[in-house]
């Protein structure tokens, strides 16, 4: 069975960064794509990033399109998002997923998703 571990979060101030990191085990990790989630109080929970199986291919929410960049290392079984110019509206819990289906192409449905690590607290002060 394959468990996710996400690290990184904390307060920052808007315009400040952060890096998520999310550490697989479990499972051939190379062969499953991946994504980032979030979900703020009251809120549905939101797509904010994909990543395939290889890494070559990615795909981003609109709203942080071109602050934040998701990247993997099949090597370390390890994921991450690099967030950058933070704002208030990117506070939320994070969440890293991983797809129902090894080497299948990006996913941005939360229901393709089938395994989910516990998120981490990300808080922007303004």
């Amino acid at each position: 069975q394959v468990q996710l571990v996400e690290s990184g979060g904390g307060l920052v101030q808007a315009g400040g960064s952060l890096r998520l990191s999310c550490a697989a085990s479990g499972r051939t990790f190379s062969a499953y794509g991946m994504g980032w989630f979030r979900q703020a109080p009251g809120k549905e929970r939101e797509f904010v990033a994909a990543i395939n199986w290889s890494g070559r291919s990615t795909d981003y929410a609109d709203s942080v399109k071109g602050r934040f960049t998701i990247s993997r290392d099949n090597a370390k079984n390890m994921m991450y998002l690099q967030m950058n110019s933070l704002k208030s509206e990117d506070a939320a819990v994070y969440f890293c997923a991983t797809v129902r289906v090894a080497y299948s192409d990006l996913r941005y449905s939360s229901g393709e998703y089938n395994v989910w690590g516990q998120g981490t607290q990300v808080t922007v002060s303004s």
